[in-house]
């Protein structure tokens, strides 16, 4: 007579019943982070960027989680920018939403034509914020990749400057992305071309992705291959 395997019990998260309280309806904001990799193999290299689903980008960088923050300005206006909010909540930073934008007015009116890297010294964090071109109204893709290839060598060779994290550039109010066609991208363009820039921080989604159930994500980009494969019609 064999012996029944022993069965690990259901790993818990909550103490009492909050696991069974704590389940989500279609209703409520959630997300199915779904695993991907072997979490035995780990290596030096920084070769993913990690996504910071659920996290308050403000609250980890008042916190010093941080000491560099990737964002955008533009030379007009940027008071609903994420920039000028953590200008007012850094209580030693000198800058506000009139000097954040005079500065960038003065860079973008040398060159109209290019994306700059504009840094801004906030004292408890260094804000690298890519200037959109003054005869553009939207960021590019080609803007992203000009912006990420230069943030990249800023970053990635510098140990003092990191760890680093970025905004998406989707879901803005004062420096918005579009495609091609005047759309916004995906967030998988937009981590591809972060990517091939060379970028290897943090990057954090947009408040609205917090909505995406049914749809798994991933908390680390490359993607695994399996996406590849499904949507080549494999399994």
């Amino acid at each position: 007579m064999t012996a029944n395997p022993q069965i690990e019990p259901r790993p818990r998260i909550y103490d009492g019943d909050g696991d069974m309280l704590m389940e989500a309806d279609r209703q409520a904001n959630r997300l199915i982070i779904m695993p991907s990799g072997d979490p035995r193999k780990a290596c030096a290299e920084r070769y993913r960027i990690r996504i910071q689903w659920g996290q308050y980008l403000l609250a980890d960088m008042m916190s010093r989680r941080y000491r560099t923050l990737v964002c955008g300005v533009n030379h007009v206006d940027n008071s609903h920018g994420i920039i000028s909010t953590l200008a007012e909540l850094l209580p030693t930073s000198q800058w506000d939403n009139k000097s954040i934008t005079n500065y960038a007015k003065k860079y973008a009116e040398v060159s109209p034509d290019k994306v700059l890297v504009l840094k801004y010294d906030m004292d408890a964090v260094n804000v690298f914020a890519l200037l959109r071109p003054m005869n553009r109204e939207v960021y590019t893709i080609d803007d992203l990749r000009t912006g990420f290839t230069k943030i990249a060598e800023m970053t990635e060779s510098r140990w003092d400057r990191m760890p680093c994290a970025s905004v998406s550039f989707l879901g803005g109010k004062s420096n918005k992305l579009a495609d091609k066609d005047g759309n916004e991208p995906s967030f998988e363009k937009v981590l591809t071309t972060m990517h091939d820039a060379g970028y290897r921080g943090d990057v954090y989604p947009s408040v609205r992705m917090w909505e995406l159930a049914p749809t798994g994500v991933f908390a680390t980009y490359p993607f695994p291959d399996s996406l590849k494969v499904m949507r080549s019609g494999g399994f």
